[in-house]
């Protein structure tokens, strides 16, 4: 069958529904890759992802008679959207099943196309053997995700515009790998036509179920998915889609969290769009492929693949970003306990962007400090952790600590018994380089700090939360030192949050 992919990609009848998306240069990442990277820009299709094209070329080949008993599918969400553009099209009813943990944004999309929305089960497979079954009660045509050579064809037509667009070589293509249709309709038609162009799938490191198949030599069924990137939370890959890109496929690259939120970061400095995670994961792919081969001056394509974003996902993304990149580091650092301690820390940092503060009283002689720096790279906090520890500083480095960086640098804090006469206040300053310390250099240095938080959350003000040891005769003087201050407060001494946790 590998032969009539040709054939059936080029013949496919996806344009009704889709358009053929540009194929855009990425300025900025190729500077800093040394190399071309093109994004195919499949975020920009009538549903925000490339599955309608192989959705619809499956469905506009079904008789009169199966289009009126209607379709059913199985979707974590950008497939169902195709399904239901293509059956909004066809004037034919879908039925789509989609996992509980499927992004609210694609539900409401299908839903608003007219198709019948059911929720069942926590992952693909459990909604996929659901939907089986209603397809089978209800005598409609399941349309497989990606399982089936009208679903790849349609998915190839990718591949098919690829090197219509683009004339020169291609050194390689990265495609996403859920079940595996995309990777095996590009693989099919830019094999069969230029067979040295590298076709590489990226897959999530919790979702990797083509990299083990592949590995065993057989499909293999994972226990759990990661649902970090929902689009491609696939168990297992389909019969066909495995047999394609045992063939096809030079190999698969996997990648975390951080870096696809980094790809995300970096797709939208480039082009102002913003990538759900699945459709980030090939231009990850590209990245952790250029740093390990060492490359430069090739050209390089990675399918954009969708872009159906929940939007409160987006804070956590812009949190990790930094991460995923090595451009933060994140380090606990152990500092005497006494004033102007803190103060002489912060100097002790230089000029770097102090991303998060986090500081409570803990110990009479130490203080446990939890802070974030803005570095260039890797190398760049290796070297400041160097500095600090020859300083005499006990430092810990965090920055791979997944538990600090989902958890820890939350929940810093905590009451401080041996703390008297506290006064807790909330400033707000003008966020700029150097601000911070222009803040701290402002406190007089013999009030002791007993909390201490910033985050710098990339607006205009930076706002800190903190606590001072300020004994009652010097009150009058602390009212003199507010006054003097050029920014904002707020006293939260009485705060009742301050109060049931701090205080």
């Amino acid at each position: 069958m590998k032969n009539s992919y040709l054939e059936r990609i080029l013949t496919a009848q996806v344009y009704d529904v889709a358009i053929e998306s540009p194929l855009e240069l990425a300025p900025n990442l190729s500077a800093r890759l040394h190399n071309r990277l093109l994004l195919k820009r499949e975020d920009m299709q009538p549903v925000f992802s490339f599955k309608v094209r192989g959705a619809y070329n499956k469905m506009v080949k079904l008789s009169p008679a199966m289009l009126k008993r209607g379709v059913v599918t199985a979707s974590a969400g950008n497939h169902a959207q195709g399904v239901a553009l293509a059956a909004q099209r066809l004037n034919c009813h879908a039925t789509i099943v989609m996992p509980v943990t499927t992004p609210q944004i694609k539900m409401q999309a299908v839903e608003a196309r007219g198709a019948t929305v059911v929720t069942h089960g926590d992952s693909y497979d459990e909604a996929y053997a659901h939907a089986r079954e209603l397809a089978t009660e209800a005598r409609a045509t399941f349309v497989h995700p990606y399982d089936d050579p009208d679903v790849i064809a349609g998915q190839g037509t990718v591949g098919m515009e690829i090197l219509r667009q683009h004339t020169g070589a291609i050194h390689a293509i990265f495609a996403p790998i859920g079940g595996g249709g995309l990777i095996s309709g590009i693989a099919a038609y830019v094999k069969r036509l230029y067979p040295e162009v590298k076709i590489i799938g990226v897959e999530p490191v919790d979702a990797d179920t083509m990299y083990q198949s592949l590995r065993a030599g057989r499909r293999v069924k994972l226990a759990h998915v990661g649902l970090f990137a929902d689009g491609v939370a696939v168990k297992q890959v389909g019969v066909e889609t495995f047999r394609l890109c045992r063939e096809l496929v030079d190999e698969i690259i996997l990648v975390d969290t951080d870096a696809i939120c980094a790809a995300i970061k970096d797709v939208f400095e480039d082009t102002r769009a913003i990538l759900e995670p699945s459709g980030a994961l090939s231009i990850a792919g590209a990245k952790a492929y250029v740093k390990r081969e060492k490359i430069r001056e090739k050209s390089l394509v990675a399918i954009a693949s969708g872009a159906n974003m929940n939007f409160d996902r987006l804070r956590h993304i812009s949190e990790r970003a930094e991460l995923g990149e090595q451009r933060e580091a994140v380090m606990a650092v152990t500092i005497p306990e006494e004033p102007g301690s803190f103060k002489k820390f912060c100097a002790m940092l230089g000029t770097k962007s102090i991303t998060e503060f986090n500081y409570r009283y803990a110990d009479p002689k130490e203080a446990h400090v939890f802070v974030a720096v803005s570095v260039r790279n890797r190398d760049e906090a290796t070297k400041l952790i160097r500095s600090l520890e020859r300083s005499g500083l006990r430092t810990e480095d965090l920055t791979d600590n997944e538990m600090a960086k989902l958890h820890v640098r939350h929940l810093v804090g905590g009451r401080a018994r041996e703390v008297k006469n506290e006064l807790l206040y909330r400033f707000e300053f003008p966020d700029r380089p150097g601000a911070l310390m222009k803040f701290l250099n402002s406190m007089s240095h013999h009030w002791n700090i007993s909390l201490f938080h910033y985050r710098n959350h990339g607006a205009d003000y930076g706002r800190a939360l903190v606590g001072m040891e300020v004994p009652p005769e010097e009150k009058a003087e602390f009212k003199i030192f507010l006054k003097q201050l050029e920014n904002h407060y707020w006293d939260e001494s009485n705060n009742p949050a301050y109060k049931l946790f701090l205080g």
